[in-house]
């Protein structure tokens, strides 16, 4: 399958998903808790039953790694190429009602996340991209190619978690270097904000897991950006999915960093 017809799938699978998660926004709706005391709701569950049949069709033969899926049976058998699939990134943003959730899904080859999409159903945008093929954004301005951007001389906006984030860790990692700002924002949206080229750095230290950050990697990696562990290495996607510490971003935000 070529890259043009791959995204063009993606684009309609997350769009088709993120409609099933607004119509649970724009309702009342009931949290509950998993195992791990990690919210889930109605749009996780709707938003996974449009994803992962739609991924069977178009390519039966690449196992799917689905965030409920998982929680509820484990992580599958996944060989060399799988899908990795957060129905809804957020949840906790969804449950607050502020719009900065994301439908998220990746192709990973060899633990190389290398196509992928992040839709944002409240804010009305998406960004796909795959890497040697490029990334693009789609807004109410239309679609339009994006790429990191060098850091500017004001130096580095940073991204953090606003519902995850460790304030002590974050300012031990901006202290010293040029910062001109610091944007909090919920879900995979900080990663797709690096490849759009509106920010340049987002460090996270606690804990992630692969589906929460694969599609946003795919699409920073199309634009320009990579994510690298405390070492400086890529970030891989293999079982059991548990992330690092690690700092995503452009070139320039990467060796800004210290990371690189």
């Amino acid at each position: 399958m070529d890259n043009d017809k791959l995204l063009e799938a993606l684009r309609t699978i997350a769009l088709q998903a993120g409609r099933e998660v607004a119509g649970v926004y724009a309702q009342d709706f009931a949290v509950r808790g998993k195992a791990d005391a990690s919210p889930v709701t109605e749009a996780d569950e709707r938003a996974e039953a449009v994803i992962v049949p739609a991924l069977r069709a178009l390519a039966p033969q690449w196992a799917i790694v689905a965030e409920e899926a998982v929680a509820a049976a484990g992580v599958p058998a996944c060989g060399d190429r799988f899908w990795l699939v957060d129905p809804l990134d957020g949840t906790r943003e969804f449950v607050g009602r502020n719009g900065e959730f994301t439908v998220n899904i990746a192709l990973v080859e060899d633990g190389v996340p290398v196509a992928g999409v992040v839709h944002a159903p409240a804010l009305g945008w998406l960004c796909l991209g795959a890497v040697g093929a490029g990334a693009w954004m789609e807004d109410a301005a239309g679609r339009r190619a994006v790429r990191c951007r060098a850091l500017p001389a004001a130096g580095a906006t940073v991204l953090a978690s606003r519902s995850h984030g460790d304030e002590s860790a974050l300012q031990a990692f901006v202290a010293g270097r040029r910062c001109a700002a610091i944007r909090r924002l919920g879900s995979s949206l900080k990663l797709a904000l690096l490849a759009s080229g509106d920010a340049d750095a987002y460090p996270r230290f606690g804990p992630t897991m692969g589906w929460d950050i694969a599609a946003g990697h795919a699409v920073l990696a199309a634009a320009g950006g990579e994510v690298v562990d405390r070492q400086g290495q890529p970030l891989r996607y293999r079982p059991p999915f548990e992330n690092p510490a690690f700092v995503a971003g452009s070139a320039d935000g990467l060796r800004w960093a210290g990371w690189s």
